[in-house]
C-alpha cells in the first residue's frame, strides 16, 4: 500500500471550505487539515464527530466533588475535630454549608487540570514532540488539506486544482 498524500494549499479559508466540502463530497479522505487560525465549521465540513470532552469534564468535575467531600469529612470530622465559633462538628451534613466553597474550588480544579491532561494525551502532544507541520506557510497565511492518494494520483491533483488550490504537490509520508 502506497503513503502517498497530496498536499493542496489554499491562500483563503472560504476557498478552503469549498474545497472540503467538495472533496468529501467527491468521496476522497481527508486525512487533515492545517489552517493558520481557527475556521469556524471547518469540523462539521470535514464530517468530525463532535467531541466528548464535555462528558469527560463532568466526570472529573464529579471525582473532585468527591475528593473534596471525603478530604472534608475526614480532616475536619474524623480526624481532628474542633469546636470553631461556638459551632461543634458532630456531622458532617451541620457543617457542609461551611465547606461549599472548598467542594466548589476542587471542582474546578481537578476538571480543568485532568482536562488539560485529557487534550494532550488525546491529541499525542507529548512534551519534546516534533511538530508535524507540513509547509510552515500553513501557520501564517495559507490552509493545507492532506488527502489520501489510493492510485488516482493524475485525477486528484486535476481535482484539487479545479478546487481552486494555490499549489497541489504530491508527497511520500512516512
Amino acid at each position: 500500500m502506497s503513503n502517498k498524500v497530496i498536499y493542496a494549499i489554499y491562500n483563503d479559508d472560504d476557498i478552503l471550505m469549498d474545497a472540503v466540502k467538495k472533496t468529501r463530497a467527491a468521496h476522497h479522505q481527508i486525512e487533515e487539515v492545517f489552517t493558520p487560525f481557527p475556521v469556524h465549521g471547518l469540523d462539521k465540513a470535514m464530517g468530525i464527530a463532535p467531541t466528548r470532552l464535555a462528558i469527560c469534564a463532568f466526570l472529573y468535575g464529579c471525582v473532585g466533588i468527591s475528593v473534596a467531600t471525603a478530604m472534608m469529612n475526614y480532616i475536619m470530622i474524623q480526624d481532628w475535630p474542633q469546636d470553631i465559633g461556638g459551632k461543634p462538628s458532630f456531622s458532617y451534613i451541620e457543617n457542609m454549608p461551611a465547606f461549599v466553597p472548598i467542594m466548589f474550588e476542587l471542582t474546578v480544579f481537578f476538571a480543568a487540570h485532568l482536562m488539560v491532561i485529557t487534550f494532550y494525551m488525546r491529541s499525542k502532544l507529548w512534551p519534546f514532540k516534533e511538530a508535524e507541520n507540513p509547509d510552515v506557510r500553513t501557520t501564517d497565511d495559507h490552509f493545507l488539506m492532506e488527502v489520501a492518494v489510493n492510485d488516482n494520483e493524475e485525477e486528484l491533483v486535476s481535482f484539487f486544482q479545479s478546487t481552486g488550490a494555490v499549489e497541489v504537490k504530491v508527497i511520500e509520508k512516512h
